[in-house]
């Protein structure tokens, strides 16, 4: 044995210690003795030395770990060149299996080599590729050619720059009469658009004629026309098939591989470029609907995968509207489909009854997603779909797969097609159905039921009167389900679901069903005693409550209720939301009869309920009193005081929901409703604000501002139950406003209940008001004068005649508190009806455009809301007039009149949307802006740009400070990319937008943030073209993670470099998530960085159990 062969051989032994630091040492100094080039291992030594590296990477310590994957990767990457140079020749091997194996080994290797050896390896592979009429082996092409697609498959995204040399071979060679080089060139061409569907751009109507061409490419299967083949239809089946069987089984017919190739290239060509999805309806669909009709399953299958996925690129995007007044590309798509649906329907219509499972597999996803697409369009082609399903459901001889796609597909057809459709053909749909139900298979009975309830809901809806007659039916489903509904060995799915089906039925036809009802409620009853079936239980028992039909529950009320009060008291807490929702249905629906006893047992339970730990329970515990207040008020008594003083502590919570001061308003309205009243109106008054008064006189408010708000809604709400007491209670308000000796607490509450009782109170105190409200305005306290403010604008709003011209009045008068008024007049204009506001519109116009001018921004900030609010007032008449101010108004006024537009657009339709056209909507309402994208997208991709006439350096003493004065609108255009993002992405060139984004990875803080953010969503969205230049992306997230802040930074700089490194590190988890991401070279080198250094693994670590803990990705809130 040699020295250096004895001295590797120790160090391989050291390698096993038990010492982790003999461990290190060796493997560090193995790879240095590796790395001199008179060190020549022999095949053996070799051998030794992988297998000990490989053992290492499952050593117990990290650092040895790491110096591992770092010197595996090492040696490995030297031998990329040499692995290149000994695979290419093996490429003309007379052997077929070792071509095979370079084939695939290549594709690997252009994955993870270097940029110069795939240029190499793509050269080469040009390079020998000969001319379509080149005397060359048939086989030596089709291997380059399989060579080419495995590279396109494992590393198409650095192919990109060798398409336009590459495609054209490949067409040529796809017209030569070889079908499995045909295959192979379909494939390739397949991978090229998946990787590359920018660079493939100026190549797709010659890949489209292509696979046109070859998907009906059948030389040994005559299909017949249209009228033969219906012909066909009428002969007996079996024989045909048989037929068909033995005549073209032929083992050497390889055309089905290229039609496969051709509908798999089709599938990549519809999902890589959804912006030709108009062309594609006209040129692909017709070809593939008559496709399906195809002899071989294999090839059928992925005919149905192409069409299905032109159906997912065609579904409307979030936020579409259909009620536009110009046709957009969407609507124009969505006409095209539905023109085609009888011909899918009708090219189905046998495939549906074929024996091949597979095939009518295939034939529901694709009818679930055109029914999902186009809601509606399958109903008068009910009888086809009604046949085939029923043919799924009666097939027993086969596996039961067929049978809960054909009930899956049924459900989903409830769900989108009209009621109506379905009527003629129950008589036939319902036996199948109920026999499934009857199953002895868990997993069909348990969808049955499913579709059992879903039947039931659509075809007798509560909402509507009854068109079918029930009568025929209600005896068979409900004993088919009673029947599973009383057996106790079934799995828990299917207990479930015939509990929920039962609901439904008894909710829907339980006055149909006569001397059955009681058994059933019983049953429900023993139900919910059990700890298994106790939550659906409770839904169904709700179901029943709920239901218009007016049931007698008596047999069961006076058990199920304290059942239902011991259920509050259980830690599960969907159990104690669905038991509140019941017994607020019970109460509603059987009122007095509920017993008396059992009520007080509920109620016993409530107080602990109403407290901020959970605010949704405490919601519908509240509205759970309020309906017993109502129904019962003298099962109140006792629990009044406990549950009063607990719904007070709440109304003081700072995070008090809506819904839960909507609950307390209707509760606090209960209880001084009934009569006599539970509880005193002034007791109650003087509990709500006890708080509030009750503090120190100079104090100040001690409660949050919230706080303030919900008391005076409750304030308002009692008043609005007792209009006799709204006169006097206004009048105390104001007098408590007006008093010296008032809290600054005291006056706030007063002028926000003022605020809200104001409408109710009549104009007696109104007259007093104006002066109160005035003088307020000048108050010392900030917090006092936003109330009045806000008082001055919300009782305008409830008398425009007399507070609006008074209050325009004052904004011209009063310059100092304009700032306040404007925003009185902001609450009078939305508070208002917009007819009343129609015959002061002028008036305020007028005054508001000439307050645009305005030195201070946040007036003109409050000018804008008011202009939006105003336009909504009269759209159709205001918004031209709106947009002339931006064509001719003075610089501050154009910037007030773009913020106005902020508010004219809002979360819900309104009728002003379809006159918004022209102005920009992305974030709520993008169906207004996406045909409109090509004009914005270039001025929104210039504003991203740093423009250095913007920058300047300003001298603060010795030291010099760069101003960029472009920030903020970059800044602005980023976060408009992001919302495009989101809501647009159909209609976005991405390549273009990666462009940008890569600047904005090396632009300023802020910008940074924004598209770290955007480039970890982005991964997530589009991989592809992501991967196509992961390379480039890499360097500014490897400079932001590994950048160290100067020594002698202030705190901020050091939170600030936190933050930005965990936001790009965020952005290299995102990207790790791509399949193929690892095998890019500058990848694996960071990431392997990332291991080695300790500070970015503990990074890395702690984002990825955010993200496992959280599996959304980052977003942006942007207001």
């Amino acid at each position: 044995m040699s020295t250096a062969a004895f001295h590797i051989s120790s160090l391989l032994e050291k390698m096993t210690s038990s010492d982790k630091d003999f461990r290190f040492m060796a493997t560090s100094d193995l790879m240095s003795e590796l790395q001199k080039d008179s060190i020549q291992l022999d095949e053996d030594s070799e051998r030794k030395v992988v297998k000990m590296l490989l053992r290492l990477l499952e050593d117990k310590n990290g650092e040895v770990q790491n110096l591992a994957v770092k010197w595996l990767g090492a040696p490995l990457g030297a031998f990329h060149a040499s692995l290149l140079h000994c695979l290419l020749p093996q490429l003309s091997s007379p052997r077929l299996a070792v071509r095979k194996r370079a084939v695939g080994a290549l594709g690997h290797l252009a994955a993870a080599c270097s940029t110069d050896l795939f240029v190499e390896l793509a050269d080469h592979l040009l390079d020998r590729l000969p001319g379509p009429r080149a005397p060359t082996s048939p086989a030596a092409i089709r291997t380059l050619i399989q060579c080419l697609g495995s590279v396109g498959r494992q590393a198409g995204h650095r192919l990109g720059a060798h398409l336009d040399r590459l495609v054209p071979l490949v067409e040529d060679f796809c017209n030569l009469d070889d079908d499995e080089l045909r295959e192979s060139c379909l494939q390739a061409f397949e991978a090229f658009l998946r990787k590359c569907p920018k660079e493939m751009g100026p190549h797709v109507p010659n890949v489209t004629s292509l696979c046109l061409q070859y998907i009906k490419h059948d030389p040994n299967y005559n299909y017949n026309s249209d009228e033969d083949e219906e012909q066909m239809e009428t002969e007996d089946s079996e024989f045909s098939e048989q037929e068909s069987e033995d005549e073209y089984s032929d083992d050497d017919d390889m055309s089905w591989k290229v039609r496969r190739a051709a509908a798999k290239c089709i599938a990549a060509l519809i999902s890589s470029r959804p912006d030709l999805l108009p062309d594609f309806h006209c040129t692909l669909a017709p070809v593939l609907i008559r496709r399906f009709r195809e002899r071989e399953e294999n090839v059928k299958a992925d005919v149905f995968t192409a069409y299905i996925v032109l159906l997912r690129q065609t579904r409307p995007p979030k936020g579409w509207l259909e009620a536009m007044e110009e046709p957009t590309q969407t609507g124009s798509n969505l006409h095209m489909l539905r023109g085609q649906v009888p011909l899918v329907v009708k090219a189905l219509q046998r495939q549906l009854k074929d024996r091949s499972i597979r095939a009518r597999q295939g034939c529901f996803s694709l009818l679930t997603e055109l029914a999902g697409v186009l809601p509606g369009s399958l109903a008068e082609h009910m009888p086809v779909l009604v046949s085939g399903i029923i043919f799924s459901l009666a097939d027993r001889s086969s596996s039961s797969t067929i049978r809960m796609d054909a009930l899956a597909f049924l459900q989903g057809l409830l769900g989108t097609e009209p009621a109506e459709a379905f009527h003629p053909h129950l008589p036939t749909l319902l036996p199948p159905v109920m026999a499934c139900v009857a199953d002895p298979f868990y997993k069909i009975a348990a969808e049955a039921l499913v579709v059992l309830q879903e039947l039931v809901q659509a075809l007798w809806p509560l909402d509507r009167p009854r068109i079918l007659d029930p009568e025929p039916y209600v005896g068979e489903m409900s004993a088919v389900t009673l029947a599973r509904l009383r057996a106790t060995d079934l799995d828990q799915e299917v207990k479930e679901r015939a509990i929920s089906c039962m609901g439904h039925l008894v909710g829907h036809l339980g006055d149909r069903l006569g001397d059955d009802l009681e058994p059933i409620l019983l049953l429900l009853l023993d139900r919910l005693r059990n700890e298994i079936t106790r939550l659906p239980a409770v839904k169904a028992l709700t179901l029943v409550a709920v239901s218009p039909l007016q049931l007698d529950l008596q047999p069961i009320l006076a058990e199920a209720l304290p059942i239902l009060a011991s259920f509050l008291r259980k830690n599960q807490r969907a159990l104690r939301l669905a038991t509140l929702a019941a017994l607020d249905a019970l109460a509603q629906s059987q009122g007095l009869s509920l017993p008396p006893s059992a009520v007080q047992a509920v109620l016993a339970e409530l107080p602990a309920l109403v407290n901020e730990s959970d605010m949704h329970v405490a919601q519908l515990a509240v509205d759970f009193l309020a309906t017993v207040t109502q129904a019962q008020p003298a099962s109140l008594v006792e629990v009044s005081g406990p549950v009063l003083s607990e719904l007070l502590r709440l109304l003081r919570s700072p995070l008090l929901p809506a819904g839960v001061l909507a609950a307390a308003e209707g509760f606090l309205q209960a209880l001084v409703g009934t009569r006599p009243p539970c509880v005193d109106y002034a007791k109650l008054i003087s509990l709500l604000t006890a708080p509030v008064y009750e503090q120190a006189v100079d104090g100040g408010p001690g409660l949050h501002k919230q706080v303030f708000h919900s008391l005076a809604r409750c304030v308002a709400a009692l008043s609005a139950a007792c209009p006799q007491e709204a006169a006097s209670t206004a009048n105390r308000l104001v007098c408590d406003a007006r008093s010296p000796h008032s809290s600054t607490g005291v006056k706030v509450l007063a002028f926000l209940s003022l605020a809200e009782v104001g409408q109710v109170a009549g104009p007696g105190p109104q007259r007093e008001l104006k002066a109160v409200l005035l003088e307020a305005l000048g108050s010392p306290s900030e917090d006092v004068r936003a109330a009045a403010s806000y008082a001055l604008g919300r009782v305008g709003a409830g008398s425009l005649p007399d507070f609006l011209p008074f209050l325009l009045e004052q904004i011209e008068a009063e310059p100092r508190r304009q700032y306040l008024l404007l925003h009185s007049l902001r609450e009078a204009l939305g508070a208002a009806q917009p007819d009343s506001l129609k015959p002061y519109a002028e008036d305020i116009w007028a005054l508001l455009f000439r307050r645009c001018e305005g030195a201070e921004e946040g007036t003109r900030g409050v000018v804008a809301e008011c202009i939006g609010k105003l336009v909504l007032v009269n759209p159709s008449f205001l918004l031209p007039r709106f947009r002339k101010q931006l064509a001719a108004g003075r610089p501050h006024t154009r910037s007030t009149v773009i913020t106005a537009v902020k508010f004219l657009i809002s979360d819900q339709p309104h009728p002003i949307d379809p006159l918004l056209k022209s102005f920009i909507a992305v974030h709520n309402k993008p169906s207004l802006v996406r045909d409109l994208l090509d004009d914005i997208l270039p001025l929104l991709y210039q504003e991203t740009k740093i423009r250095r006439d913007l920058i300047r350096e300003v001298e603060m003493g010795p030291f010099k400070h760069t101003v960029d004065d472009g920030l903020d609108v970059r800044k602005a255009a980023f976060e408009c990319m992001y919302s495009l993002l989101e809501s647009c992405l159909g209609q976005l060139d991405i390549c273009e937008f990666l462009n940008h984004v890569e600047d904005g990875l090396k632009d300023h803080y802020d910008i940074r943030m924004l598209t770290f953010i955007m480039l970890a969503r982005l991964a997530t969205l589009c991989p592809a073209p992501v991967l196509q230049r992961v390379d480039r992306l890499i360097e500014p997230l490897r400079a932001t993670c590994t950048a160290k802040v100067k020594a002698g930074s202030v705190k901020q700089e050091f939170e600030k470099q936190d933050e930005l490194k965990r936001s790009a590190m965020r952005a290299v988890a995102a990207l790790l998530t791509i399949p193929e991401v690892g095998k890019s070279p500058i990848m694996a080198d960071f990431s392997s960085q990332i291991r080695s250094n300790p500070e970015l693994a503990a990074l890395f670590e702690s984002i990825q159990k955010d993200s496992t803990s959280a599996p959304s990705t980052d977003s942006m809130e942007l207001s």
